[in-house]
């Protein structure tokens, strides 16, 4: 080969790999560097953004029956859309603009709605559907007495009052206590308060409802109940059956006491005592009347103690209800639950103050039964042991006497005096339910003071007692036949005297009679010391 013609190959040769060079210099440029995190693959499409979820709010529903609720849809998209797994629990309806879900409750259950939206996006939303345990009335209106009525009766009153509106379902739980009423002032007569009483209704398959019940409480000047006839209603003691236990007219001058007292054996189904005031005319009646009432519990005299203990509490006071009774109309003025093994006893005093007469029923029925169901017949319940039931015509005793400390003991007796029945039936023995009224002036004609005490002696069994002594409210657990405790003490002045004030009423579940005994100290045990009975 030439010369020429090799220096010429050579020479392309030389442009060609320059050439080459050049192109991969150049295409290295245009090839971006990895990230550090990722390498990414030449040819393939970037990741979609991924699309905000739906937020609904509350995350859960809950929806009464007969009600309904919103839920607010944030974050949606477009149109939206909604399927209920179970439509026979619940119903609703979207608002478009606003972007919410109405939801109607039809019957209890439980169901899942599916909230979607035109992204093709849902969201699920938990609903609970219900009926509420009852209802809670706003506020309500009642009338007492008291001079003055006192802070615990106020409470006590406007609490009974709102548990008493209270509309609560089958199984649900009413709390209703005077512990949460703040009000602590006694409540002068013509003079009225606004008692707020909160309520709270709760049961396993109920919403739990809460609220307020304000009562106006007015507190109207009304003379003491002076009753001209004891009402008694204590046979069957023991209950085997339902039905009328005691019926009479409240006559309209004719003021009454009455008591009655109860148990339902064990074995027996769960019961209720219910006293109902029916006004037979056609004009409104007006009925004032004290109360007091314990029970249920199985230990008849602890029953008997208390419902008389608050019973001269509140009548000491004049501390009760005036409620108007509606023409040709019936109210329930007190009623007790009884279940099996328990007693109830309850001590009121009652007059009419406007319209005619009022009458009277005491019946016991089934705890489930309404408590205004109608009454079938007339006919009293009978069987068992003969007790008291009827009208006696002695409500109180009233007496006077006078002793000298040197003197013999003076005895009171209590439950002494069987009151013959104006209605067919068994006289009273042991005199309960009769108030005992006694003022005694204790002399002293010695130089020296002279310390003196007056002790309870019960008589026909065991008893217990409540006495209301010089204004002092004092209390006696059960002691047994013959003993003889303290419940007051006294020096009486050398040359002096004083004036001693006892009422005491009987009381249900005790065996009367008793006596109470003034005499000289005898340096027993003092009342409300250990080893006392009274309080």
């Amino acid at each position: 080969m030439e010369r020429t013609q090799l220096a010429a190959i050579v020479a392309a040769a030389s442009l060609f790999i320059c050439a080459a060079g050049s192109t991969a210099l150049l295409a290295r440029a245009q090839v971006p560097a990895p990230s550090p995190s990722a390498s990414a693959t030449p040819g393939t499409p970037s990741p979609a953004p991924t699309q905000p979820p739906i937020v609904v709010s509350p995350a859960s529903a809950q929806v009464p029956v007969g009600g309904q609720t919103t839920v607010h849809i944030m974050s949606a998209l477009g149109q939206l859309t909604f399927v209920i797994s179970n439509p026979a629990v619940a119903a609703g309806s979207i608002d478009q603009g606003t972007q919410t879900l109405t939801l109607n409750g039809k019957s209890p259950g439980s169901a899942i709605v599916t909230i979607t939206d035109q992204r093709a996006i849902s969201a699920q939303l938990q609903v609970r559907v219900a009926y509420n345990a009852g209802s809670i009335a706003d506020s309500a209106t009642i009338r007492i007495t008291g001079d003055p009525a006192s802070p615990e009766f106020v409470k006590q009153e406007a609490t009974a009052t709102a548990a008493a509106l209270l509309q609560a379902r089958p199984g649900a739980q009413a709390i209703v206590t005077t512990d949460l009423v703040n009000y602590n002032q006694p409540l002068q007569q013509d003079d009225t308060a606004v008692v707020d009483v909160p309520v709270l209704l709760q049961g396993e398959q109920y919403f739990t409802v809460s609220g307020t019940t304000h009562v106006r409480v007015e507190n109207v000047a009304a003379p003491a109940i002076l009753p001209d006839s004891l009402m008694v209603s204590d046979y069957p003691e023991r209950l085997t059956a339902n039905g009328i236990l005691f019926a009479a007219d409240l006559q309209r001058a004719q003021p009454s006491r009455f008591l009655y007292f109860h148990f339902n054996p064990p074995g027996e189904p769960a019961r209720r005592i219910v006293l109902r005031a029916e006004n037979r005319s056609a004009q409104p009646a007006q009925l004032q009347f004290i109360s007091g009432q314990a029970g249920p519990a199985p230990n008849e005299m602890e029953v008997g103690h208390a419902a008389t203990n608050r019973f001269l509490e509140r009548q000491v006071q004049n501390e009760g209800r005036i409620i108007t009774i509606a023409g040709s109309g019936t109210l329930q003025l007190t009623q007790q639950d009884l279940p099996p093994n328990a007693v109830v006893c309850g001590l009121l005093q009652l007059r009419v103050l406007n319209g005619s007469s009022v009458h009277l029923t005491l019946f016991v029925q089934n705890a489930t039964s309404p408590v205004d169901e109608p009454l079938n017949g007339t006919d009293l319940l009978q069987g068992g042991q003969r007790h008291a039931r009827g009208l006696y015509s002695i409500p109180e005793f009233h007496y006077s006497r006078t002793w000298s400390v040197d003197a013999d003991y003076l005895e009171l007796p209590i439950g002494d005096i069987p009151l013959p029945n104006v209605m067919q039936g068994e006289a009273l023995s042991g005199d309960y339910g009769v108030k005992q009224s006694f003022v005694v002036k204790v002399t002293n004609p010695t130089n020296r003071p002279q310390a003196i005490a007056i002790y309870e002696n019960p008589r026909g069994g065991r008893a217990t007692g409540t006495y209301v002594i010089d204004g002092v409210l004092i209390q006696s657990h059960g002691v047994p036949a013959f003993s003889r405790y303290k419940i007051r003490q006294y020096v009486v002045p050398a040359r002096g005297f004083l004036r001693v004030t006892i009422v005491t009423i009987p009381e249900s579940g005790s065996s009367y009679p008793l006596r109470l005994i003034f005499a000289p100290d005898d340096g027993s045990v003092a009342p409300g010391a250990p080893g006392s009975p009274v309080y």
